[in-house]
C-alpha cells in the first residue's frame, strides 16, 4: 500500500463525530511530534475509544473535573493524563463540544526519528517495542502534561499533529475488549487494532487491586 503524501492535518470535522466512528479510522494515520531534538512520526496501529459520561471506563463518567476538562472542549485536541504516579498517556478528544469522549492512542510504528525515541525507550529490545503500549508511546514521543490541550489540527510548528497516513485494509481491522478496564465497562469491544502488526500491545484483562490491611 502506498504511503499518503498528504501533509495536511486531519480536519476538525474528522474528530467531530461519534467516538466509535473515529477510533477505527485513526488506524494507519500518522502522529507527528515536533521536539527540540527533531521530528518523530509514527503510524497508529492500536487505539481505544472512551464514551465520556456514558462509559464507566472513562475519566469523564462522573462528570467534569479539572483533570478531564479538555475532554469536554472542542474536538481534535490532545488530552494527556498522568497515571500510576509514573506514566503519561495521550488521547484525542472527539465528538461535539460539551460532550466528553476520547480515544487513547495505545501503540504505533515509529517511522521517523527512531534514534530519538531509543534515547527515551532504552529498555526496548527491538524497534517494534518503542511505542508498544500507551505509556511507552507517550514516553517515546516525550509527551507530558505540558501538551494537554494542544490542538492536533493546526500543523506547521505545532508540537503534535495528526495526519493522514496508510490506512489498513478493512479485513485487517480488529476490535475487542479494552485493556485493563474493569467493572461495567470491561466488556465493551472498543479497542481497535491492526491484525498482525508487531507493534500492537498484548491484551490484558483488568486485575482488581488488593486493599491494604
Amino acid at each position: 500500500m502506498i504511503e499518503s503524501p498528504d501533509r495536511t492535518p486531519l480536519p476538525r470535522e474528522f474528530f467531530d463525530r461519534p467516538v466509535l466512528e473515529v477510533a477505527p479510522e485513526l488506524l494507519g494515520c500518522t502522529l507527528a511530534r515536533l521536539t527540540d531534538d527533531g521530528p518523530i512520526e509514527l503510524r497508529l496501529t492500536e487505539v481505544e475509544a472512551y464514551a465520556g459520561e456514558l462509559d464507566p471506563g472513562s475519566h469523564a463518567y462522573r462528570g467534569r473535573t479539572a483533570r478531564n476538562d479538555v475532554m469536554f472542549g472542542p474536538p481534535g485536541y490532545a488530552y494527556v493524563y498522568f497515571t500510576y504516579g509514573m506514566w503519561h498517556c495521550l488521547n484525542v478528544v472527539c465528538g461535539p463540544e460539551g460532550r466528553a469522549s476520547g480515544i487513547l492512542l495505545r501503540a504505533g510504528e515509529i517511522r521517523v526519528g527512531a534514534d530519538l525515541t531509543r534515547k527515551r525507550r532504552f529498555s526496548a529490545r527491538h524497534d517494534k517495542e518503542l511505542a508498544k503500549g500507551p505509556a511507552r508511546l507517550a514516553t517515546a514521543l516525550n509527551v507530558g502534561r505540558a501538551l494537554n490541550g494542544v490542538d492536533l489540527c493546526t500543523g506547521g510548528d505545532a508540537p503534535l499533529t495528526l495526519l493522514p497516513g496508510t490506512p489498513p485494509a478493512p479485513d485487517q481491522v480488529r476490535n475487542g475488549p479494552r485493556t485493563g478496564v474493569g467493572g461495567a465497562g470491561a466488556h465493551h469491544p472498543w479497542r481497535f487494532w491492526i491484525e498482525g502488526d508487531p507493534t500492537v500491545s498484548r491484551y490484558r484483562a483488568h486485575v482488581p487491586r488488593r486493599r491494604a490491611t
